[in-house]
């Protein structure tokens, strides 16, 4: 084993520290000017590797962390990003990032990560394993601290503030604002040698994390509520229920009332009092909804119907797509694709592995050996089936209170 091992070829190559310099020359000033960030470099790096933890806010944040750094990143990403054919080959020769199977423990990365750690390399991981909805720092993966232990590479807690508001994760547009990037600590192995997991966790969190449901700033765009209805799906009147925005307004499509989303991230009610000044109310709200949803009253008639286009990714390889506009049903216990056709798919919760959302509302079903893939419109709102799908796992284990609904 250990013979197989000598022979492999190292991870890092020459031509990952000239495609980073060109790289860098060419997107920094258009990173800067995009996104009116502020990137503070880490000038105590050395000639070090270190593990880069990073808060995610922006689909740029990589670049960010790029900026601050010297020499070339090795990324941990999903594994989605090497899934798409050619394109995939080209990054991975250029940049070799290091695939991760979301949701599930995945020995490869782990080993890949001590791989290229003793090849001297620089790793960047966002414990988070997603952007964040609602402007706050999440759920990050408590594996994170072991990982850091197993790697003894000194940690950077890599921090992003404004991302949220100059580009948050349910929209398409970037509004004017300010952004600001940088290494809030620096952990050293003989420092977190002497931490429990719990200690070095709790330091971890408090570096990375942040609050931007608030009003920090303005963001100017007039188009500021749109696609909001990627994230929210539960009104404060009705319930489960669905959205659609326009401009600034968000509208509930049962009780008709819209919201307006305001510069400064506030939220108002368009001719009524809204309950929640930022969206971080409200998905607190939304999420609080589904921890009290007794599922077993949506086993027979659908609680949501999309149509979407399903592909099964064959990982690290490419997508095929298996049907288009498909019929598409949850149940407070399982999806159903097409169902009333000779060829429906039924995919019971107690069957599948995992759910998790991809960008901005790609659908990832973890399901046995296969990984089935839901794209869709715009308005599609993927977030929905992750949090009913963990909210059947955490009563399924019997902990009804169980707080996580994925990710």
């Amino acid at each position: 084993m250990e013979r197989a091992e000598n022979k492999k070829k190292p991870w890092m190559k020459y031509r990952h520290r000239v495609v980073r310099d060109i790289a860098y020359a060419v997107m920094y000033p258009y990173t800067r000017l995009k996104y009116n960030i502020k990137i503070d470099k880490f000038k105590e790096q050395g000639n070090r590797p270190y593990l880069i933890l990073m808060n995610h806010q922006t689909a740029f944040d990589q670049f960010f962390v790029g900026m601050a750094f010297r020499g070339p990143v090795y990324y941990v990403a999903s594994e989605d990003l090497f899934s798409n054919g050619w394109i995939s080959s080209l990054l991975r020769w250029l940049v070799a990032p290091i695939p991760i199977k979301k949701q599930t423990s995945d020995v490869g990365a782990v080993k890949n990560c001590i791989r290229v750690a003793r090849e001297g390399g620089t790793i960047a991981i966002a414990p988070e394993g997603n952007r964040t909805y609602s402007g706050r720092t999440g759920y990050m993966n408590p594996a994170i601290a072991g990982l850091a232990r197993m790697l003894k590479l000194p940690i950077a807690l890599f921090r992003i503030e404004g991302g949220y508001g100059v580009h948050p994760r349910w929209s398409d547009v970037v509004r004017r604002g300010r952004m600001h990037a940088y290494v809030s600590r620096v952990i050293e192995p003989e420092e977190f040698a002497g931490l429990s997991k719990a200690e070095l966790e709790s330091v971890i969190e408090r570096g990375l994390y942040v609050d931007e449901g608030a009003a920090d700033g303005t963001f100017e765009s007039d188009r500021r509520a749109e696609y909001l209805e990627r994230a929210m799906y539960v009104c404060p009147w009705c319930g489960l229920s669905e959205f659609e925005s326009h401009g600034n307004e968000i509208e509930c499509l049962r009780c008709r009332r819209k919201i307006n989303y305001g510069a400064d991230k506030r939220l108002t009610g368009v001719g009524f009092d809204f309950p929640f000044e930022f969206v971080t109310g409200w998905y607190d709200y939304q999420e609080d909804f589904v921890r009290a949803l007794d599922l077993d009253k949506y086993t027979q008639e659908p609680m949501y119907r999309d149509t979407a286009n399903l592909s099964e990714v064959i990982v690290y390889k490419r997508k095929r797509l298996l049907r288009k506009d498909a019929a598409i049903s949850l149940y407070g216990n399982r999806i159903v694709i097409d169902e009333g056709r000779p060829d429906e798919l039924a995919l019971l919760f107690d069957s599948i592995d995992a759910l998790s959302v991809l960008g901005r509302n790609k659908l990832n079903i973890y399901h046995g050996e296969k990984l089935y893939q839901l794209k869709s419109g715009k308005r599609f709102n993927a977030l929905k089936y992750v949090n009913i799908y963990y909210r059947h796992k955490n009563v399924s284990r019997g902990d009804n209170d169980g707080k996580f609904l994925g990710l």
